[in-house]
């Protein structure tokens, strides 16, 4: 069973990193509470923050007034910020009143915001406090989301990390998945995996409190995100082993996750394309409709979600694009190293951000198509460059076979509009 191989000209693990340190453009890290909350079926997100945290979800999340969403705010109020109410009292009141009305919360997270921070409200110390108060009926945790120097997917992230000190204590052999994803998604892998042999098989983070997740020396773990270095550390700590891999984008990035797992418990190559081929094909089939549009246009990466290696080498093996940028915020090799083994040569590779340094190289380039975050879109887009929302990658399920056309389409749909708009404006 081996790995594709690597591209004719190397991988890119050893070329030298352009590192950039300046003004940089990110989204807040409270984002990730969009998909969490939905994931995580009976946790509350308590942002302690300031008006514009709640309206930031609120917008986010378009929900109605009239809902019960399992996120909150509480506010950070003028005398709380000047320091003249004791704000450690004032939250410990919000959370009781907050855990009398809702019942069905068996995990509360205590969220950091950029004015938490600020003003330095230990929000470790009150989970502590209020775990022990609400035990063994609520867990509480708490995380910064705050993005003062935070990209958005480090949310998840810091909320993942979060959790697995608190989590048992077993020595029972197990694969952990580690991410979050669409509940469609979680279940077609675990199919794939359980198809492949594959029996104590455990998810976080798990959809419910009494899920029984636990973890030792014999778990090792599989990420199904690159974003969760903080999370890969904490697991390391606890004893469990990370499996490197490729991440599942695209038939190939799938083939290889699936590989390195299936290498690590020990199926059989007979048994392994028994499950896979089927799929495989499929999603060969999906991508190579979208990559028509795609092949032999260039292709632009702003640091933004952690996802841009693994989506640089999707597009460029798999679709036929070239790289000129990938720019990351962060680049942990034990993490995104199988990707960069596999992007070939030529691509510059960025680490962090000089944003008008940065627009200019993608003025000069002038690429085919420009993945950046929200603030720099529309005045690209303005200037003539088409781009693609980088937050939409992790909101859409992209992961694994089934996804994988839809995930080249998310890329050429802005070149079929900008296509499409051309040609009624020659008519």
């Amino acid at each position: 069973m081996t790995l594709p191989h690597a591209p004719l000209s190397g991988g890119c693990r050893d070329v030298p990193v352009l590192k950039q340190r300046g003004q940089h453009e990110v989204f807040c890290g409270l984002t990730g509470i969009i998909w969490l909350h939905r994931k995580i079926q009976d946790a509350f997100f308590l942002v302690v923050g300031s008006r514009t945290c709640a309206h930031l979800l609120q917008s986010a999340a378009g929900v109605m007034i009239f809902a019960q969403p399992r996120f909150g705010t509480a506010i950070l109020e003028e005398t709380d910020l000047a320091g003249l109410a004791d704000a450690q009292a004032e939250l410990e009141r919000e959370v009781d009143r907050l855990l009398s009305r809702r019942g069905d919360i068996r995990q509360l997270f205590l969220v950091g915001s950029c004015p938490s921070e600020v003003i330095k409200l230990d929000l470790a110390r009150a989970a502590e406090r209020l775990s022990a108060k609400h035990a063994p009926k609520v867990r509480v945790l708490n995380y910064s989301g705050s993005g003062i120097e935070t990209t958005f997917t480090e949310g998840e992230d810091a909320c993942l990390a979060a959790m697995v000190p608190a989590l048992p204590q077993t020595d029972k052999r197990q694969l952990l998945l580690v991410g979050a994803l669409p509940d469609v998604v979680e279940d077609q892998a675990l199919d794939l995996l359980t198809n492949l042999g594959i029996e104590d098989i455990a998810v976080l983070p798990a959809r419910h409190a009494d899920s029984g997740l636990a973890l030792g020396s014999n778990t090792v773990f599989a990420l199904t995100q690159p974003f969760l270095g903080g999370t890969h550390a904490a697991l390391e700590r606890r004893g469990a082993r990370h499996i490197p891999a490729p991440f599942p984008f695209g038939e190939e990035g799938t083939t290889a996750w699936l590989q390195a797992v299936a290498r690590e418990f020990g199926v059989d190559q007979a048994r392994f394309d028994a499950v896979t081929t089927a799929p495989r094909a499929r999603a060969k089939k999906a991508v190579a409709q979208a990559a028509a549009r795609l092949t032999g246009k260039s292709i632009f990466f702003f640091p933004d979600s952690q996802l841009e290696i693994p989506l640089a080498r999707f597009l460029t093996r798999e679709c036929g694009m070239t790289a000129i940028e990938v720019g990351a915020p962060y680049i942990h090799r034990a993490i995104v190293g199988p990707d960069l083994d596999l992007l070939g040569h030529g691509p510059t590779i960025s680490e962090g951000q000089d944003v008008d340094l940065q627009l200019d190289r993608c003025r000069a380039a002038h690429p085919d198509l420009t993945v950046c975050g929200l603030g720099l879109a529309n005045p690209l887009e303005a200037e003539g460059l088409p781009t693609k929302w980088a937050i939409e990658l992790v909101f859409t399920p992209v992961h694994f076979y089934e996804q994988a056309g839809d995930l080249a389409g998310l890329f050429s749909r802005p070149l079929h509009r900008r296509a499409a708009l051309r040609m009624e404006a020659a008519e």
